[in-house]
């Protein structure tokens, strides 16, 4: 919600003003700040014009060869209308506040005000010194383009227009943040995207009340369905060919100043699992990775828990020569299991936290030498079993075959709470904890669109988007479940038939 005690703007906000009362309200409202430029200039005939920026946030250069040239050897007198003609620049405007002006200083504009006039001209002059293109860290990818987002909000925008070249792709711009305002931008393909959730999207970034936002990935907290889940409901991605696939399918993505991630949003729970690969690959090797990146998180859940209940309370369920194995194993293991457990899986996030902390070369080797030494150690201590060694180390090797990390984490932090529930009810317990987290994914929704869709609500023809891929010839149509205005991409007989060279 907006806030309700926003006070009115005072009619001393609006031009015209002089130019010596300008200079002392930009002086106080930057507390006599040493970066803040404000120069004051005068024709022959006593005319006075205004010069003023925030120095570090413009470009010095482009402000004298492209404004102040043109500006100052101007033998006309000087007037907004003919200050329009005079200086080349094309991303020029017009502001008649003091508070639009404030604002405009901080992301990089310059502004040229005629004492007299009612209005000031800014011009977008930003200094674009950044982060140049490069290959993505975070998510790896073997096929396919590689290029990721940097943290300038104009080279991402240039990096999605030049993937998406059609007159039908939107970038609305925006400023979030009332103390510290920051730029963003609302992307989609007007002829695809729902309306709705073009709506709903925009809503609640117009909506959010904070000071300020310092990266997709918070903006992403504050606009989700439900704050107190562990589970993103919307996809943030570092690589812009992921952002603009989505994009295309009908998607609504969110690009944020200074961050180097996109969000794209509706999401489900399958979309997580999918990665830019398996549009590469053929359609075969991509449903089973695709597959296999299911079965890995099954696994990387339950499998820990099971050994805890198996050994704790329904020793029947194993075979009497495994049986034999175990007890000679944990013959000497003083805990029980639950306790020895989790002492391995804490070892093993300490490990994964310290090796992403650390130098990338160090971290390498604090992972790997690290792990097996001090397992073997435990081993030998008699703290713990070799069997539940093997079983953690897959268990966490399990986890890490999600693409997204942000719901990798999530699902390793689930296993805690299951091996608790394993521990102290076994196979019982493990019941409740699934019955518990399948009913809170069923709940839950990325901006209002179920989060399992299309298993929940089913919907056959989404399955192919969402378990396993078809061949290309197949997949003429979108993702259904988000309700595009145009569900097909192309007509599939069309795309079936075959020509000859000489046809």
């Amino acid at each position: 919600m907006k806030r309700k005690n926003q006070r009115k703007k005072h009619k001393d906000d609006f031009f015209p003003k002089k130019i010596d009362e300008l200079e002392q309200i930009m002086q106080s409202k930057f507390e006599n700040n040493q970066d803040l430029t404000f120069t004051i200039y005068e024709q022959d005939k006593g005319q006075r014009a205004a010069v003023f920026f925030i120095q570090y946030m413009v470009d010095i250069d482009q402000v004298k060869e492209y404004l102040l040239d043109p500006f100052l050897s101007s033998q006309d007198a000087w007037s907004t209308p003919s200050l329009k003609n005079d200086i080349p620049i094309a991303d020029q405007a017009t502001e008649n506040t003091l508070e639009g002006i404030l604002k405009g200083l901080l992301v990089g504009k310059v502004y040229i005000y005629v004492e007299g006039e009612d209005e000031a001209l800014s011009y977008f002059l930003l200094n674009k010194k950044h982060r140049q293109l490069s290959k993505a860290e975070n998510e790896s990818v073997v096929l396919g383009p590689q290029i990721a987002f940097t943290e300038s909000l104009i080279t991402n925008m240039n990096v999605v227009r030049w993937s998406i070249r059609s007159t039908d792709l939107v970038m609305e711009k925006m400023m979030i943040g009332h103390k510290y305002p920051r730029e963003v931008c609302l992307v989609y393909v007007k002829s695809v995207a729902n309306q709705t959730d073009v709506n709903t999207i925009r809503q609640r970034l117009e909506d959010l009340d904070v000071d300020d936002v310092e990266d997709s990935t918070i903006l992403m907290q504050l606009f989700s369905d439900s704050s107190s889940s562990m589970f993103p409901q919307f996809y943030a991605t570092e690589l812009s060919d992921r952002f603009t696939h989505d994009v295309k399918q009908g998607r609504i993505g969110v690009l944020t100043e200074n961050s180097p991630s996109g969000v794209i949003g509706p999401s489900t729970f399958f979309s997580f699992f999918e990665s830019t690969e398996d549009m590469y690959m053929r359609w075969n090797i991509g449903s089973f990775l695709r597959l296999l990146r299911f079965i890995a998180i099954i696994f990387s859940i339950f499998i820990t828990p099971l050994y805890i209940a198996a050994v704790t309370y329904h020793f029947e369920i194993i075979p009497t020569h495994e049986l034999i194995t175990i007890g000679k194993s944990r013959a000497v293991v003083p805990f029980p299991p639950l306790f020895e457990a989790m002492i391995l899986e804490f070892l093993i996030e300490l490990l994964r936290e310290a090796g992403a902390r650390l130098p990338t070369k160090i971290g390498e080797t604090i992972g790997i030498v690290g792990g097996v030494i001090i397992g073997q150690a435990i081993v030998e201590a008699g703290l713990t079993s070799s069997i539940l060694i093997i079983i953690v180390a897959l268990s966490a090797l399990s986890s890490y075959t999600v693409p997204n990390y942000m719901m990798g984490a999530s699902i390793r932090i689930i296993r805690f709470p299951m091996m608790i529930l394993a521990g102290l009810f076994g196979l019982i317990g493990i019941m409740y904890g699934a019955c518990f987290l399948v009913i809170h994914l069923v709940k839950l929704q990325s901006l209002g669109r179920p989060y399992l869709a299309p298993v929940y609500p089913f919907r056959m023809k989404d399955l192919n988007k969402a378990l396993f891929r078809l061949p290309l010839q197949f997949q003429n149509r979108r993702f259904l479940s988000f309700r595009p205005k145009e569900p097909y991409r192309y007509n599939r007989q069309e795309a079936r038939r075959k020509h000859d060279v000489d046809k």
